[in-house]
């Protein structure tokens, strides 16, 4: 970390009621205001700000403080006008300009953008107020004594520290006094605790009684901070570049507006090299992930020479980058300090409840081409140069034939996008701060390296050939063959027999059929190692023109992206005899009206497999699979956000294959509706259950029904929409894995 002291509290051992005693007591009062950050405004915020000052000091009163130990703070509340997030601004200067200033700048920080002509709002008038500091509370100075006091040690004990057993000086907390010093190793035993004092630190008593651990040797810069690849080192880079997406992921969380991302999950962050390759992901949506890097080379291809620092793209154009329309990808260049050169890439990709179309959800089953399904974002700059395109992007939601149904709701959903990117770009630049861009852009190549050297050795286990059928509930066929070159130790994935384009969405954009490439021989490594780029190195995928894993405009996508992926992860875990069929299916449930609009995905159970070594494994019931990893709604929020009642969910026990290895149990989820709402699902394994593997038990096939208030019930198609009036339900019950060998 870098530390040269560390300060240790004679009582850090001990629980925070030492704290809570020593803290001010505080208060405060807020106020709603709306009204213009202007100067206009500043008598009315001074009024306020008087009032609530009052308000304060009263109620610290009542608990035995005088007025003249108050200290007492302004905050303004500040946003945007049309928007909902408002920030903290310090108001102590009593400046409106100031405030401007400073508002603008923290927005900045947040979202990595501000507006040029939208208003500035007061939302709120706050006042803080704390007891000032008093000397009863302060802790007592011990006295002083001279320097150099040699304390000997009580005794020693063999510790091992830094490689090896070295003999510790033990020191009694007790006996030791302001100034006196302890060399290390040592450790010095209190009440509560034990202090390690590590070899080339010292440990000094202050006056406050407090013990300072401080560095006396210089650390040594270890050689492999070289552009070497070192073992340990790329450890800390793959972990270090995942906990950059995965910062931008709690970014993105925190901002998102939609439940289908605040509440879901259904979001994915990655860092991508100057090239548009990906780096390491968060542990987010697979099928995103394994695609994202397209969108990123688009970007980059389309917009050579015309990218500027401050400018943010979005793109769900699924021949173009994208996979399906709901899912819209933000990309933000990270620029050097001299802000020229392009050096790296941050990316976050989001599943929009709605982006338009014949239904509500942007995912009906009737759609045959891809403009009845959304809204195209095809290159669009959503930032430029850091101004917010709102108006543009408005029109754009607006402007179609299908329009959007809420479009503020993806704005603010877009918004957090681009915080999110913003906090990967920050903490990307920290990186290179701290270890020199030659190093950070040497450990992204290393990280691959390793990636494509760890699935090299899962090629190396595979067969010389294998293939696959998987016949879908459509009469569409995924074949996969999977041929091995030992002399190079590379794999051929060749899709060629698919079954061509049909006139339905279960066509995949070629980037969908990657993504599951790339996800299966994942898993296969069985090592912790990001997916990136590198995994797919040693594998050459083939994918046949026409084919429905490689469509062509106008062909609708939106079942492609959430069933046939899963359909082609199904397929490739089968050739390669590791795991029996998923659910196969995301049981992509959407219902709304020109209000709501709310999207889920519905998990089954997981398969059961083999690992690497032969050795088999079981699965585990209800929880999602392959390539989706999204949360459901919480069923207060759910109930709370939409007019709907969740009568039931549960996991159907015995459901899942049965064999050697038992696969895990499928869900049944009934959701009543209190106002009329569109209803569609888009599943699949209604007509054939998922298959077992050597000789495992096959799954159960799924099924999705309607409860009119008439008490008939209507069983639905495997792809379907209905309306369904208040009080009626719609009950989907998942489909079950197969199970892994015979009993």
């Amino acid at each position: 970390l870098g530390m040269e002291a560390v300060l240790i509290h004679p009582f850090s051992g001990l629980l925070s009621a030492y704290g809570i005693g020593l803290s001010s007591v505080f208060a405060s009062r807020q106020q709603a205001l709306l009204e213009p950050l202007a100067e206009e405004s500043r008598a009315a915020i001074e009024t306020l700000i008087a009032a609530l000052r009052t308000d304060v000091v009263a109620e610290l009163g009542e608990q035995g403080i005088a007025e003249d130990a108050v200290s007492t703070r302004p905050v303004l509340h500040i946003r945007y006008d049309g928007t909902d997030t408002a920030l903290p601004v310090n108001f102590e200067h009593g400046s409106t300009f100031r405030a401007r200033s400073d508002f603008e700048a923290a927005h900045k920080a947040q979202f990595g953008f501000v507006y040029d002509d939208k208003p500035i709002v007061v939302e709120t008038v706050a006042v803080e107020g704390m007891e000032t500091a008093r000397q009863d509370k302060a802790e007592a100075s011990a006295p002083a004594r001279s320097a150099g006091v040699e304390v000997k040690p009580s005794e020693s004990r063999r510790i091992y520290t830094e490689g090896r057993w070295r003999e510790a000086g033990v020191y009694r907390r007790e006996n030791l006094r302001p100034s006196n010093t302890v060399a290390g190793p040592a450790l010095i035993i209190e009440p509560n605790q034990t202090i390690v004092v590590e070899p080339g630190w010292r440990a000094e008593i202050t006056n406050l009684d407090h013990v300072v651990i401080r560095r006396m040797e210089r650390k040594v810069r270890v050689a492999a901070l070289g552009t070497e690849a070192d073992p340990v080192m790329l450890e800390v880079f793959n972990n270090l570049f995942m906990s950059i997406a995965e910062q931008m992921g709690v970014t993105l969380q925190n901002t998102a507006y939609s439940v289908n991302i605040k509440e879901r999950l259904d979001f994915s962050c990655a860092v991508f090299d100057r090239h548009g390759a990906l780096v390491a992901n968060a542990p987010h949506m697979p099928v995103h992930l394994g695609s994202m890097d397209r969108s990123v080379e688009t970007i980059i291809r389309l917009n050579s020479g015309d990218i500027h620092p401050g400018d943010v793209f979005a793109l769900n154009a699924p021949y173009n980058g994208g996979t399906h329309l709901p899912d819209i990808t933000v990309v933000t260049p990270v620029f050097d300090d001299a802000r020229e050169e392009i050096l790296f890439w941050a990316a976050s990709r989001g599943h929009h409840a709605d982006v338009g179309g014949t239904a509500p959800g942007s995912m009906t089953p009737l759609a045959t081409t891809v403009d009845e399904e959304g809204v195209l974002f095809d290159n669009f700059r959503i930032v430029d140069r850091g101004r917010f395109r709102e108006k543009e992007l408005e029109t754009l939601l607006t402007d179609h034939p299908y329009p959007a149904r809420n479009p503020v709701q993806n704005i603010a959903d877009l918004k957090a996008q681009i915080a999110a990117n913003e906090k990967g770009v920050a903490e990307l630049r920290k990186m290179v701060a701290h270890f020199g861009l030659d190093v950070v852009e040497a450990y992204m190549g290393h990280v691959q390296d390793n990636a494509a050297e760890s699935v090299r050795r899962v090629i190396e286990r595979l067969p010389d050939s294998a293939a696959y059928e998987y016949p879908t509930d459509t009469g569409q066929v995924i074949r996969v063959k999977i041929t091995v070159d030992r002399q190079k130790r590379e794999a051929t994935v060749d899709f060629t027999g698919t079954s061509p384009v049909m006139k339905n969405n279960f066509n995949a954009p070629e980037p969908v059929a990657r993504a599951a490439v790339l996800y299966a021989f994942r898993v296969m490594v069985e090592d912790m190692i990001p997916m990136n780029a590198g995994c797919l190195r040693p594998i050459n995928i083939v994918i046949p023109d026409g084919s429905m894993l490689k469509p062509a405009y106008p062909a609708a996508v939106v079942a492609g992206n959430v069933e046939t992926s899963q359909h082609v992860t199904n397929a490739l875990f089968g050739a390669m005899g590791a795991i029996a069929n998923a659910q196969g299916t995301m049981n992509n449930l959407t219902f709304g009206n020109r209000k709501y609009q709310y999207y889920e995905t519905i998990c089954s159970g997981s398969p059961a497999g083999r690992m690497n070594s032969g050795r088999g494994f079981a699965g585990t019931s209800g929880v999602h699979t392959h390539m989706t990893n999204s949360r459901l709604t919480d069923p207060e929020v759910l109930e709370l956000r939409f007019p709907v009642v969740l009568e039931d969910f549960h996991i159907r026990e015995g459901s899942g294959g049965k064999g050697k290895w038992n696969a895990g149990d499928g869900t049944r989820r009934t959701i009543r509706f209190l106002e009329e709402m569109e209803c569609a699902i888009l599943s699949s394994h209604r007509n054939r259950p998922p298959q077992g593997l050597e000789g495992g038990g096959d799954g159960e096939a799924g099924s999705t029904k309607v409860r009119r208030n008439d008490g008939s019930v209507d069983v639905l198609k495997a792809c379907d929409q209905t309306t369904l009036d208040a009080g009626e339900a719609v009950i989907v019950t998942t489909p079950t894995p197969g199970a892994f060998g015979k009993v």
